[in-house]
């Protein structure tokens, strides 16, 4: 159990270093990673990742966020710099009501591919009603990698979805998003990797480059669900136990783990789930591949 930010911290420094640093697997340049931006703390390119093929994914065509609707007027200025031309959102109704429209460049085209099928809507409620009251409760330890797990299945048409407008260049460079880019976003960029050749502890590297991003996120915002819970509770916020808060924002890297493991157990390979589960074709797989690789050197 793990009680006052001292606790918060060590799981910080833990999940940062099991985190590794990706960056011996991209292309050294003047491309950036991590896109700094003053409203959203988690967009970033997935650009650069060395294949096992020795192809390497092409920067600026592929961004992975958090929500937009808080990006300041030089955010929007940076984003319409690197050429946005598409902005596939997976929140459901409700959350882009309490959470309001992203505030994009003009041009940019706006893709809602909300996640609500199934045990998956059913989870994006309780975990908005956990980040609302601060009771997390219902959200246990173990549940973070069942919530990959789930979305292996329950997201397949909005995933199928996402990787057809990728496929056609008219819609980049595109970034995709949910809340904060880390559960709904993460196994998509991680299905894209796999999709795209990218080594499986690269993918969960990428994923777990979160923790880092949004690091200044982190213990502000689990400080205030502590004392909302104490609030809404009648006790001292000391009292709050803070042990699946933690979990949730803290990723480790057997979430990500769990969406590998439920491919292989439903579908025996990731080829098998892109045709079978996902529907793609072979002709776009190739596309895609095609579209989004290039040759290294």
């Amino acid at each position: 159990m793990r009680n006052g930010f001292g606790g918060v911290a060590a799981a910080l420094l833990v999940a940062f270093a099991a985190c590794g640093t990706p960056e011996a697997d991209v292309e050294v340049g003047e491309h950036e990673r991590h896109i700094p931006l003053d409203g959203q703390a988690n967009f970033r390119d997935l650009g650069g990742y060395v294949t096992e093929s020795g192809q390497v994914v092409r920067w600026g065509q592929v961004y992975r966020s958090g929500r937009l609707p808080q990006l300041s007027d030089s955010d929007v200025s940076r984003l319409d710099s690197l050429g946005i031309r598409t902005v596939v959102n997976f929140l459901t109704p409700a959350e882009v009501e309490v959470e309001g429209r992203d505030r994009l460049p003009a041009e940019v085209r706006e893709v809602s591919q909300p996640i609500t099928s199934g045990a998956a809507g059913e989870l994006t409620a309780v975990v908005n009603e956990a980040r609302r009251t601060g009771d997390f409760s219902k959200i246990p330890e173990d549940l973070n990698p069942e919530i990959h797990r789930i979305l292996v299945e329950e997201a397949r048409a909005e995933y199928a979805a996402l990787f057809r407008e990728l496929a056609d260049p008219a819609n980049r460079p595109l970034a995709f998003h949910c809340s904060h880019g880390i559960h709904r976003t993460g196994t998509a960029a991680a299905l894209l990797l796999a999709l795209l050749g990218v080594p499986w502890e690269t993918i969960r590297e990428d994923y777990l480059l979160s923790n880092e991003y949004r690091r200044e996120e982190i213990e502000p915002r689990l400080e205030q669900l502590r004392k909302i819970a104490a609030e809404n509770r009648g006790v001292a916020p000391e009292q709050v136990d803070m042990t699946n808060a933690e979990a949730f924002y803290i990723l480790q890297g057997s979430y990500i783990d769990a969406t590998y493991d439920e491919i292989m157990l439903r579908y025996g390979t990731f080829e098998d789930y892109f045709r079978d589960g996902l529907g793609l074709s072979d002709q776009e797989i190739e596309r895609l591949r095609q579209e989004l690789l290039r040759d290294s050197g």
